[in-house]
């Protein structure tokens, strides 16, 4: 096995037991970019000889017998709305091009103080404001999307040109990459990890979480990440917390919610197939089925949207009146309608949010995590823009990618997605684990009990 190919766990135990060095990691990462990055296209930049120069000092320090912890050493991608001082935050978007950023983020500081290597910046939907990043291609079929809007994240995550990756969620842009590239992407509870320095596109829906190849490492990337910060407004005040799951796979006492609305509506039937047997997998190991009715679904779509256009185009304001021509056409367009929505339409969606937490608060009283499809589809080809389904009802692929994610974003529950099966083209199929306010360590615990007696396959090769 070559070491880009390692999980950041193992990656973290073999560097600090001295049978790899950050150097050997880093050189053996960025000799894959340089392999599968023309044919993916999952960086805006790399930074390939400050991450040299950073692994040297890792290396350097671990000589010294200092081990900054279990990121030290090991080599990251960030979404390119996440700053880092010196460095372009485009968004992906012409708009941007001309950017610098004074600071790092706040979870780039977190993860640099953690030892993590940068090696450089991926590619999201222009602004994040879309669900297929066209820049870059799946990870396992370059004729299909790569999902988004943290498409290069999963992209690069699941090709192994990084060994995490930061993504950003809005309406399911960490979920949807992770599960159409077959990788682990959490979103987790709203305000658990700040987002100053991170270029928003909906700031009551937006979250930053970590894109991993299993379990164990989103745990070992969201202990870094999470934790207060005043310059975040929403950022919430809790203690630290230990989510590495432990090797106990029993679930014995766990209650997990199976949707009887929503969730299984108009899915493919092998991922309804192959959700369902993960779903069975979670009974053998001792979790109890419990039904489940989700609440409020005919006002999903409308809350959703009508929380994330207007705040959208309250950012973009000003581009939208000195460079219009700047912004990709389907971005435009969606930011243009915001014109169209009413202040009442807004607090319209406000008070449905209010009532949909109160509703989900009661019905995660019931159970102790929700089990579900991440997606309702694989991923689709390029140049695909609607989805009809067996009843002859036709969605765009943007409303089916986002429709079973927007709920987590809605209520700001966590929301984890672990690969559980291939459809019969080899393309990935994701379960997504929903669970209350600050559950991440049991939908970890879950996700990883699951994991461990499916274990995840080799990184993919469209490259």
């Amino acid at each position: 096995m070559e070491p880009y190919e390692l999980s950041l766990a193992a990656a973290a135990d073999a560097i600090r037991a001295r049978r790899l060095s950050p150097v050997e990691l880093v050189d053996s990462v960025l000799d894959r970019i340089e392999e599968a990055e023309p044919h993916l296209g999952a960086y805006v930049t790399v930074t390939a000889e400050q991450a040299r120069r950073a692994a040297a000092d890792a290396e350097q320090e671990a000589a010294r017998g200092r081990w900054r912890g279990p990121l030290h050493g090991i080599p990251m991608g960030l979404k390119d709305l996440i700053d880092v001082a010196g460095m372009a935050t485009t968004a992906s978007s012409r708009v941007r091009a001309e950017h610098r950023a004074a600071a790092d983020s706040t979870v780039a500081a977190r993860l640099g103080r953690a030892g993590a290597i940068l090696l450089g910046k991926t590619h999201t939907h222009e602004f994040a404001f879309g669900l297929t990043t066209p820049q870059t291609r799946n990870a396992w079929d370059r004729g299909r999307v790569a999902g988004g809007s943290s498409g290069g994240s999963a992209v690069a995550v699941a090709s192994g040109t990084a060994t995490f990756a930061l993504g950003t969620d809005t309406g399911g842009s960490i979920r949807v990459p992770a599960a159409l590239n077959g990788v682990v992407g959490l979103k987790p509870t709203y305000g658990l990890v700040p987002r100053h320095g991170v270029t928003s596109l909906s700031w009551s829906l937006d979250h930053v979480g970590p894109i991993t190849r299993t379990v164990e490492d989103a745990a070992l990337v969201l202990a870094t990440l999470a934790g207060h910060d005043p310059r975040d407004p929403a950022s919430l005040s809790v203690p630290a917390a230990d989510y590495r799951p432990g090797a106990d796979t029993d679930l014995t006492g766990l209650r997990v919610g199976l949707p009887r609305s929503y969730y299984f509506d108009h899915v493919h039937p092998q991922v309804e197939t192959a959700v369902r047997n993960a779903i069975g997998q979670l009974e053998a190991l001792g979790a109890q089925l419990v039904e489940v009715d989700i609440p409020m679904t005919r006002y999903i779509r409308a809350t959703q949207w009508g929380l994330m256009v207007p705040e959208a185009g309250a950012y973009h304001e000003a581009g939208l009146r000195t460079v219009p021509e700047l912004y990709q056409e389907d971005v435009r367009i969606l930011l243009e309608a915001s014109e169209m929505m009413s202040a009442g339409d807004y607090l319209r969606a406000q008070r449905s949010r209010t009532l949909m937490r109160a509703e989900w608060s009661r019905m995660l009283e019931e159970v102790d995590v929700i089990a579900a499809p991440s997606v309702p589809m694989p991923a689709v080809g390029a140049a695909e823009e609607t989805v009809t389904w067996s009843d002859g009802t036709t969605e765009s692929v943007s409303d089916a990618y986002v429709r079973l994610c927007a709920p987590a974003n809605i209520t700001g529950v966590p929301a984890l997605t672990v690969p559980v099966g291939r459809d019969a083209a080899g393309m990935p199929i994701g379960m997504q684990l929903l669970g209350r306010p600050l559950g991440e360590r049991t939908l970890l615990r879950v996700g990883h009990a699951y994991e461990q007696t499916h274990p995840a396959r080799a990184l993919a090769t469209a490259a």
